[in-house]
């Protein structure tokens, strides 16, 4: 009994006093028996202090993440990322209106189809003055991501208006995603896509830079996921619902980096 007494004061040294660190190290260095004994004697109290632990260490941890994030967004607010717009992007809404969208997204991606609704949405709520800006970042374990990728490439080579097109009725038709270059021809044929050239395309050089520069670019702003999107700079990593894009934009409107 004098024996776990003692192991229970050594032990409850460790949380409630300012104890020498490399005393109480050294000590159960040379009696690790007083540490196991306490346990033994008293596993109830062991496991129930051991659960509060874990409890305030898990609150602790999400307070410093909250912050982490906190202080992440503060910094994108001001210092937003300046992704590259090309004259030949295909894009949706309104060009050169004062909200800019961008996504990185891959066409095999569930997620992705949900970000989809929710530009389809943002695009209704914000009409007239929201561009949307299509960028890939094809995941290497979604087999039909890259070829869909190059086939909207090598489409947007003959039309841009037409790549457009293509995008929509993927992810409007997203459960044939899974039927790969039959599906994608499928769609370029009902567009009337000129088949020959496409084929030739879509091995390009064109193509290929193309896409390579997308992920480039989503590689730089630390998107290595999908969906990925920029809200006039600020990142949003995931399928959030329209509602956190407009959370955004009035923050922006708040502070005057915004103007509809």
């Amino acid at each position: 009994m004098f024996k776990t007494l003692i192991s229970l004061l050594v032990v409850g040294s460790l949380f409630i006093a300012c104890t020498n660190e490399k005393q109480v190290g050294e000590m159960l260095k040379k009696n690790p028996e007083i540490l196991t004994d306490a346990i033994k004697e008293n596993p109830v109290a062991f496991i129930d202090a051991l659960n509060e632990a874990v409890k305030a260490a898990q609150g602790t941890q999400k307070e410093r993440q909250e912050q982490a994030e906190k202080k992440k967004l503060e910094d994108s607010f001001n210092n937003p990322m300046v992704p590259t717009i090309r004259d030949n992007d295909v894009i949706a809404g309104t060009p050169g209106a004062p909200i800019t969208l961008v996504e990185y997204s891959d066409f095999e991606c569930p997620f992705c189809e949900r970000g989809y609704k929710t530009v389809i949405d943002l695009l209704k709520k914000y009409e007239g003055k929201i561009q949307f800006v299509y960028k890939h970042l094809p995941l290497s374990f979604h087999a039909n991501a890259m070829p869909a990728a190059q086939y909207m490439e090598a489409i947007r080579v003959q039309s841009q208006e037409k790549a457009g097109k293509f995008h929509d009725e993927i992810f409007e038709n997203f459960s044939k995603v899974k039927q790969g270059e039959k599906f994608f021809r499928f769609i370029a044929k009902k567009l009337n896509v000129d088949m020959k050239k496409l084929q030739a395309d879509l091995s390009s050089d064109t193509v290929k830079n193309r896409i390579a520069e997308d992920l480039a670019e989503a590689k730089k702003y630390g998107f290595q996921g999908t969906p990925g999107f920029l809200i006039n700079g600020i990142p949003v990593k995931g399928a959030y619902p329209a509602s956190h894009f407009a959370t955004i934009i009035e923050e922006l409107k708040k502070r005057g980096k915004l103007s509809l």
